[in-house]
């Protein structure tokens, strides 16, 4: 072989060896292209699995009770150097004296002679020093026994006289119907307590299935008020909207327990699903200004009538916060501003900063929140850009505090009106059927509302379940309905 063939040949067989290398590379570099997708997929699972892990009440919705033992204390308030109990200036909750013509038994204790000299001592005092002691009377549930007797015709007919028109064809008349209610709704008695402290208290002997009886006879009682007072709060132009979780049905199937509130008024509403047509089963309409979360199914409602809760917005913030890194700046920045907002509107609220100065005050913060969430949404953290864009683009509903009177940056409101609601699932687990869910929905109605206009649960309940036995037109829970009957029985 030539030499010129041998460095032809050279020449092919390191262009064969290039081509062979080339293709190894290659495979490298689509196995190092691969291994980094799959990196960076594991990292982004990583920081969602370590936020979710990190997720506290500081962060997110979940109740202060789900926090763990490594998580650090909330801050506490900063002392303002004064003592315990009641400031100077407090206005003083005491027990008024009853008037004397009330007392069963008037004691009167006379001082026999003098403390220092012992002298016998005479006359009387015109103002004695009044020492009243208040204690319960034993209490034996009453009854009133029908004789229906049974005559007999020439015929051969027995006759039985009947029940006269009014008489309840159950064993219970209103008041026993109104206190089991109370006490399975309002006080959160299992239905197996409630014959106990019947017997207990008022000698009483009623059987589970008799309180069955009277939580039928209650809710339907109280139906067309909660139905009146429903109407009412939709009606209402600043409402305050809120659900949490319930179970309901023999298999304790998930639902939800939807809340709302008004100055006056607060509905409750038992739904199999949290969406949508469940907000909108509750609330009707887009009508007022409506305070909630940023929970998609309020969705429809307009931005410009609905103001998202600045607490949960708050936490939201932490979240972005505590992800580190670029969010951490934009995080502490979206902070700052909410904590100065909520410094102005505790003087606001507390009468040391007039109101026209925070609106004035607000337009600048206002800015700076906005533009921030402009730069959020350029983040390179799919989360932090996520919710910054969903709020920049639902800014309308940051502000309505703002430009509407009366209406509170917080959903607070509605958040502690359905704490009670869920003490009771918490010690109830649920309900068991639909019939105890309208229950549910209808006497926590009352005891909310009744509790917001300062009127007695039991008189209520006694009223409407007399009305229903006695075929009488049922009480109003409006607040102007019963401002009117007030007037009437005083005139």
């Amino acid at each position: 072989m030539s030499k010129e063939e041998q460095q032809a040949e050279l020449i092919r067989h390191q262009a064969d060896r290039i081509s062979e290398l080339e293709a190894v590379v290659a495979k490298l570099m689509a196995l190092v292209e691969k291994q980094a997708s799959q990196i960076e997929k594991q990292g982004i699972e990583i920081a969602a699995l370590k936020e979710q892990l990190g997720r506290s009440s500081r962060n997110s919705s979940k109740p202060p009770s789900s926090d763990g033992p490594a998580e650090p204390p909330r801050a506490k308030k900063r002392s303002k150097g004064r003592k315990r109990g009641g400031q100077v200036g407090h206005k003083a909750h005491k027990r008024e004296l009853e008037p004397s013509q009330k007392a069963e038994t008037i004691v009167v204790c006379l001082p026999d002679r003098c403390g220092r000299c012992d002298t016998p001592l005479g006359g009387r005092d015109l103002e004695p020093l009044r020492h009243q002691v208040f204690d319960l009377p034993k209490v034996v549930a009453g009854f009133v026994e029908y004789q229906l007797h049974a005559r007999v015709c020439n015929c051969g007919c027995v006759t039985r006289a009947q029940l006269p028109p009014g008489v309840p064809r159950g064993a219970f008349g209103p008041g026993v119907v109104a206190a089991a209610a109370l006490l399975m709704g309002v006080y959160r008695l299992s239905k197996r307590m409630v014959p106990e402290l019947m017997r207990d208290l008022f000698g009483l002997n009623m059987s589970v299935g008799a309180v069955v009886g009277c939580q039928k006879l209650a809710s339907e009682a109280i139906a067309a008020p909660v139905e009146e007072a429903r109407t009412h709060a939709i009606e209402q132009p600043i409402k305050h909207a809120d659900e949490t979780g319930w179970h309901e049905g023999a298999s304790r199937a998930r639902a939800w327990l939807w809340a709302l509130v008004t100055p006056l008024v607060a509905v409750f509403m038992i739904h199999a699903r949290r969406n949508t047509d469940a907000a909108t089963a509750l609330l009707g309409r887009a009508a007022g200004v409506l305070v909630t979360d940023r929970h998609g199914a309020y969705g429809w409602w307009p931005d410009k009538r609905r103001q998202f809760c600045w607490s949960h917005l708050k936490r939201d913030v932490v979240a972005i916060l505590e992800r580190g890194g670029e969010s951490e700046e934009i995080g502490k920045s979206l902070l700052e501003e909410i904590d100065r907002m909520f410094y102005w509107w505790h003087r606001v609220r507390d009468g040391t900063l007039k109101r026209q100065s925070f609106e004035v005050y607000m337009r600048s913060l206002q800015i700076r929140f906005e533009a921030m969430l402009e730069v959020g949404k350029a983040c390179s953290h799919p989360k932090t850009s996520k919710t910054c864009s969903k709020l920049h683009s639902h800014r309308a509903s940051l502000w309505t505090f703002v430009r509407v009177k009366g209406v509170e940056p917080t959903n607070n409101v509605a958040e502690q009106t359905v704490r009670h609601a869920v003490l009771l699932r918490k010690v109830s687990y649920g309900t068991h059927s639909q019939a105890g869910s309208r229950f549910i929905e209808r006497i926590l109605t009352v005891h909310a509302t009744l509790r917001r206009q300062r009127r007695n649960i039991l008189a209520f309940l006694q009223e409407a379940c007399a009305a229903k036995l006695y075929d009488r037109p049922a009480p109003s829970l409006l607040p102007v309905a019963a401002s009117r009957v007030e007037l009437a029985q005083a005139a």
